[in-house]
């Protein structure tokens, strides 16, 4: 039996510190409820503050600070990526056509003057 008691105690202390080193790393714009000052306090409390912070402290990943989910826009949909691949078809056409234009220049035979 009391290997089971240092088993769960060595567990309680691995998730307090693990969830120390989260609160301290985690961005100040997806904690939730109160600052990360007082999470780090109510995260010394084993297993309970850690139960906290994890269900009521941090906010999702994929949630802004605010609350609402981020949107994601398709790329037909995304002005700046149309822009960049309108300006790279430009840039690839001028480059088809200088390629073009060389092809030309080295199938022209020697004039006088080149000989």
């Amino acid at each position: 039996m009391p290997r089971v008691w240092l088993v769960l105690a060595v567990i309680a202390v691995a998730l307090t510190i693990f969830t120390i080193v989260d609160v301290i790393l985690t961005d100040r714009g997806r904690v939730r409820g109160v600052p990360k000052v007082v999470w780090v306090l109510v995260a010394v409390i084993p297993v309970v503050g850690a139960a906290l912070w994890f269900l009521v402290g941090r906010a999702p990943a994929t949630q802004t600070p605010s609350g609402s989910r981020t949107t994601v826009t398709a790329p037909d949909d995304d002005v700046a990526f149309l822009r960049d691949l309108s300006a790279k078809e430009d840039q690839d056409e001028r480059i088809r056509r200088l390629e073009r234009e060389l092809a030309e220049l080295d199938d022209e035979p020697p004039t006088d003057d080149q000989k």
